[in-house]
């Protein structure tokens, strides 16, 4: 049932953190391999880079990531737009899909006024590599609070690496995700509004206490000091 779940909540998400694991994928979707490119998968899934794009609200397709779910089917309801990936026209397609959705990620991100998640130090700042997002350290059971008012979209432990999460949704844009914490206190589905207690710092999945605090716009990870106020 958790593993489910998981698999869900990664394409739901279009896997909001990269560690979703390798299993299998529901009908529809496919999870990105290494070498990958949108290109090659549109290609091998008869669509186009746009229609994988918009469906998925990425932003730059460069920034999918090995391990990342994606939709390469339609939504229901929904139809894809008219071109074949294939030959030197669906080449061309992509090229320009390519382009336009470059210059899209280079446009200044909507303003998002975010609250700091919990007291502590940062001990790691983000680097969009190796950290996509920030460690803030501080004795177990420290609170944590939701950085912004939102639905709870994520509440478990099924993603290796990060422990008891939770992930928060705010709008269609923006998620943030809560790692590492020794509880849990709110449950799926439900709402929180901005400094609401949400869990407690702990160490799960983590050789030290300390709160992992992940900041996604449009799917792809983001420096949380963009949003937060200084202190």
């Amino acid at each position: 049932m958790r593993k489910r779940s998981q698999l869900f909540v990664c394409a739901l998400l279009t896997a909001v953190l990269a560690a979703c694991g390798s299993g299998p994928v529901a009908p529809g979707f496919y999870r990105v391999q290494r070498g990958d490119t949108l290109y090659k998968i549109a290609r091998e899934n008869r669509t186009s880079v746009r229609n994988i794009a918009r469906w998925n609200t990425l932003a730059n397709p460069d920034a999918i990531e090995v391990g990342q779910v994606l939709r390469v089917e339609p939504p229901a309801g929904s139809a894809a737009s008219a071109g074949s990936p294939s030959g030197s026209g669906g080449r061309s397609t992509a090229k320009s899909d390519a382009s336009a959705d470059a210059r899209a990620s280079s446009a200044p991100a909507p303003a998002m006024s975010l609250s700091w998640p919990a007291q502590g130090t940062v001990i790691r700042g983000f680097d969009g590599k190796n950290s996509k997002g920030i460690d803030i350290a501080n004795a177990a059971g420290t609170p944590v609070v939701a950085a912004a008012a939102g639905n709870v979209v994520y509440a478990g432990n099924g993603l290796r690496g990060y422990g008891n999460m939770l992930i928060v949704k705010h709008n269609d844009d923006y998620l943030t995700a809560y790692a590492h914490n020794r509880t849990l206190l709110v449950k799926e589905g439900q709402t929180v509004q901005q400094g609401q207690q949400i869990a407690e710092m702990g160490d799960t999945d983590s050789d030290r206490t300390m709160l992992h605090f992940e900041v996604r716009y449009m799917g792809r990870s983001t420096d949380p000091s963009r949003y937060l106020p200084p202190r």
